[in-house]
């Protein structure tokens, strides 16, 4: 169990290659703020692995606008237009282009050095203000059916999958960026919608799990990533979820009820996350002058590490990924237009 932590800029600096040599550091997470283009990207991670050969490095390249590597970079949709086909009655095209969406981002972001892409979403689109068009649908049914087809594409492709956010972001209004969120509808109507994909996902063999910073009362008062229900009893028992429980930025205020960082992690170490997540600089240097976290276990660590590099940048320099791209764009431009 340990820390993945973000960086201040395109360059690490002298403290920062201080804080990835500690034992309590397994990973980085990269943003817009650490990335100008793929080759200033490549030479960034390349010195990372060079702080250290076994960091897990990190990013959110989800497609829309949720997309950090953008120059030189895969341009990929938001996954609601893919939902919004299959809603037109065209499902094995949705499929189809499932497939196609998740092995390009895939293949780009291992190309450039990534472990892992935390992604797809599978909370549903019901209006929440942080989800947005990156859910693929307000149907549970038919969000469960297309992040299964993401979640396998990608992993064939050579990423972990990482379903968020656990136990279902989308049905409240509140940005957990921003503010703190209570969905308080019933146990019986969070089971039989937002919970539905997450369980098919899991079913679909995904590696990884993302929590929500959003309590549910009819279940349990803490947040989920804080809530051994949630994460024990639910996720790992009920579910027979194997793989590795991140939480979701412990800067975000959706988890500051909580109080100190200190204590955030804390927490979700006890509820049963694996990994946390430090996005913010500034929490970044406060967690790692107190020396918080704990020692990574490598195995855990070793099902997350992509190991394809050299071929995905083959196929990414290949006239079939380039056909894979007019394809997608093809399957979804009618969607794109009546957008």
């Amino acid at each position: 169990m340990s820390l993945v932590i973000g960086l201040a800029g395109t360059e690490l600096i002298a403290q920062e290659r201080i804080w990835l040599e500690d034992k309590h550091v397994c990973g980085v997470i990269l943003f817009a703020r650490n990335i100008r283009n793929r080759e200033q990207l490549e030479m960034l991670i390349a010195d990372v692995r060079r702080t250290r050969k076994d960091l897990i490095i990190c990013v959110d390249q989800e497609g829309g606008r949720v997309a950090r590597c953008r120059e030189g970079f895969v341009d990929l949709p938001p996954l609601e237009q893919i939902g919004l086909l299959a809603e037109k009655k065209k499902l094995s095209a949705a499929f189809r282009a499932c497939e196609l969406h998740a092995q390009l981002m895939s293949t780009d972001m291992i190309a450039t050095g990534f472990d892992m892409s935390f992604a797809p979403v599978v909370d549903l689109k019901r209006g929440n203000l942080a989800i947005g068009n990156r859910a693929f649908s307000a149907d549970p049914a038919l969000c469960a059916k297309l992040s299964v087809h993401y979640v396998q594409a990608m992993q064939a492709s050579g990423m972990a999958a990482t379903i968020k956010h656990f136990p279902g972001h989308g049905t409240v209004k509140e940005d957990t960026h921003f503010d703190l969120a209570v969905d308080n509808r019933s146990k019986e109507s969070i089971f039989k919608e937002d919970l539905l994909p997450f369980k098919a996902t899991v079913g679909a063999g995904a590696k990884a799990v993302m929590t929500a910073h959003v309590s549910y009362p009819a279940i349990d008062q803490e947040a989920a990533g804080y809530s051994k229900i949630w994460l024990q009893d639910i996720l790992r028992k009920q579910l027979g979820f194997k793989g590795v429980i991140f939480s979701d930025d412990i800067s975000m205020l959706g988890g500051a009820n909580v109080g100190t960082f200190a204590e955030r992690i804390e927490r979700h170490y006890a509820a049963g996350c694996d990994l946390i997540l430090v996005c913010q600089v500034d929490a970044t240097a406060e967690v790692m002058q107190q020396k918080l976290g704990r020692v990574a276990n490598p195995d855990l660590l070793a099902s997350l590490r992509t190991k394809r590099q050299a071929a995905a940048k083959r196929k990414l320099a290949g006239k079939k990924f380039q056909t894979m791209q007019a394809r997608l764009a093809k399957l979804l431009s009618n969607v794109a237009d009546n957008c």
